[in-house]
């Protein structure tokens, strides 16, 4: 992406006076190296602004995974920078790395990733005891939380109790429970129908943001794009465009353009 498309589609000072959360400025991943060597994010430009849901979209393998992995510290970048809330990732140590990314960022996956043999509570009380927080005071916390997210009446149930639905709402509140002030989401509608879908999307936007958080969802799922405050297109390693709705991206055809159910 080049200087002049990057600030047109808005990378840099925002509109609406918002402070940044995240700043990528030519952010280069690869993977192997010589002739094997595979480019999955080729100068990356993307910012995300504290109180905006920014979504990632573009075909499978354009380096979506990849990206919002460098913005929350799982994988390192090779060239490029990348800060979150001003702070660098590539300046941290191990302990470091592993605390801040514990007290600032939430993550929720397609896949729940939620223990089967701890009830709900006590998946969700996971990330305060992993900040040292006394395990009474984090399962109180995690009861409160999947109160907000509709269970408050199955706290004490296995997750194999729950539907697909409820699972990511469990997967929600483990994501909030610590306060983040950014939480990064992969696909996590891929797993859904299209209701329950758009019921998780719409409490994501309801309940993380109501404490000005940022979110970065990486989707196919072209049903939730209109929850997006912005939506940032990828493709072979590269942000191409930033839009502030699927139609500037897709214009009125995008259903038959993308198959009607995504885009992969």
């Amino acid at each position: 992406m080049t200087t002049a498309i990057a600030t047109q589609q808005g990378i840099g000072a925002d509109p609406a006076g918002r402070k940044l959360a995240v700043r990528c400025r030519n952010v280069v991943k690869n993977y192997g190296s010589g002739q094997s060597v595979v480019r999955a994010l080729r100068g990356i430009d993307l910012d995300v602004y504290e109180g905006e849901l920014l979504m990632l979209v573009g075909p499978s393998g354009c380096g979506k995974t990849t990206l919002i992995s460098v913005i929350a510290g799982v994988l390192d970048r090779d060239q490029g920078e990348c800060t979150v809330f001003g702070e660098d990732f590539s300046a941290m140590n191990s302990r470091q790395r592993t605390r801040f990314r514990g007290k600032t960022i939430g993550f929720v996956f397609q896949s729940f990733n939620l223990i089967p043999t701890l009830t709900i509570a006590e998946n969700v009380s996971v990330p305060l005891l992993l900040n040292g927080v006394d395990r009474r005071t984090a399962l109180k916390k995690a009861k409160e939380i999947l109160s907000i997210v509709g269970l408050g009446e199955r706290t004490n149930d296995a997750p194999n109790r729950l539907s697909g639905g409820q699972q990511q709402r469990v997967a929600i509140a483990r994501a909030l429970v610590h306060d983040p002030r950014l939480i990064v989401c992969d696909e996590p509608t891929s797993a859904l129908d299209h209701e329950t879908g758009h019921k998780i999307v719409e409490l994501l936007k309801g309940v993380a943001m109501s404490g000005n958080r940022s979110l970065v969802v990486v989707t196919h799922d072209n049903r939730i794009f209109d929850f997006a405050d912005r939506i940032a297109h990828m493709d072979d390693g590269q942000v191409d465009k930033i839009v502030g709705s699927a139609k500037e991206l897709y214009g009125p055809n995008m259903q038959s353009a993308n198959g009607g159910g995504g885009m992969s």
